[in-house]
């Protein structure tokens, strides 16, 4: 046949034909005397092949080398099926970073920075994170097995990352890089360990957190007011309990020490941290508890009115 006839055979223009014959990819079968290309059957199935790995996203040259038995097309196929997977990947993140632009009017340079951003690798991921903490933990005496705890948790993005994980990763960014959010964990390390006063509150372990979930969360779905007379007896419960468990006495003292350790513990955004770190790792849901321990510092701030 003629490069016309195989031109339509096969859908691909003449001109492509032409080039693919010049490279040696499809051969013409023979030529006329005045050197018009003709093909047969085996030249329509070797296009055919041709034009699928084109369609797959192979180069010419690996064609090539496949045509010509230089390559296995088994491993050139797993080759290529990890090329695309990692496609996929960026274009998840760049969907990730289209509809977050897209939810308000980004400037020229939000937009590079949130391209920057999702295209971090996993290492540049662990380096934001430990240049996070070293701002946080820089000269105050941590005690290195929390420290190393924190540090340990970095976010790991999976191969496959979902569209959550994504969204995730990109609110973390912005949240570590924020120097007000950076300097609310300063100023909580320092009232832990570096003898600034308390900045999460001690008084609380695991018994009673666990009861102020319990307590407050009922409160809080009951819609009772905490400045209200009902929330009385739900902070003498909690502060009495607290107070066991600490060995302390439920004493006005004591009550200003519980408030003022839950005025500096109650920003919701350390919760928030805690909770997209969760969703990148894959790790269990972290329950939003902090609305629970602003109940209890209204009310406690209520009752010391």
């Amino acid at each position: 046949m003629h490069i016309g006839e195989l031109a339509r055979r096969t859908g691909l223009s003449v001109k492509t034909i032409r080039y693919y014959s010049d490279l040696g990819l499809v051969p013409e079968a023979a030529r006329t005397r005045t050197g018009h290309r003709r093909y047969d059957a085996e030249s329509a199935l070797r296009l055919d092949f041709v034009r699928t790995l084109r369609e797959l996203g192979l180069d010419l040259a690996t064609i090539r080398r496949l045509l010509d038995r230089e390559a296995d097309l088994r491993s050139v196929a797993a080759r290529h099926a990890e090329a695309i997977e990692a496609q996929i990947r960026v274009l998840r993140v760049q969907r990730a970073v289209l509809r977050a632009l897209a939810k308000h009017e980004p400037t020229p340079q939000e937009v590079d920075r949130m391209n920057r951003i999702a295209r971090a690798t996993a290492e540049e991921r662990r380096r934001i994170i430990a240049e996070f903490f070293d701002s946080v933990f820089e000269g105050i005496p941590v005690d290195p097995e929390f420290e190393g705890r924190m540090r340990s948790a970095a976010p790991e993005l999976p191969d496959d990352p979902s569209d959550e994980q994504v969204d995730a990763w990109l609110e973390l960014h912005d949240l570590v890089s924020d120097p007000d959010f950076r300097a609310l964990l300063r100023r909580m390390t320092e009232g832990t360990f570096g003898g600034g006063g308390a900045a999460t509150p001690p008084i609380i372990g695991a018994r009673t957190a666990e009861l102020v979930t319990r307590r407050a969360g009922a409160a809080v779905t009951a819609g009772i007011d905490p400045a209200s007379p009902g929330a009385v007896p739900v902070v003498d419960e909690l502060i009495a309990a607290m107070a066991e468990e600490t060995g302390r006495t439920d004493l006005p003292e004591y009550r200003r020490e519980v408030l003022a350790a839950l005025e500096s513990s109650t920003d919701p955004r350390p919760e928030r941290y805690w909770q997209l770190m969760a969703i990148i790792n894959g790790w269990p849901p972290i329950p939003t508890q902090t609305p629970l321990f602003v109940w209890l510092r209204d009310a406690l701030r209520a009752t010391a009115a």
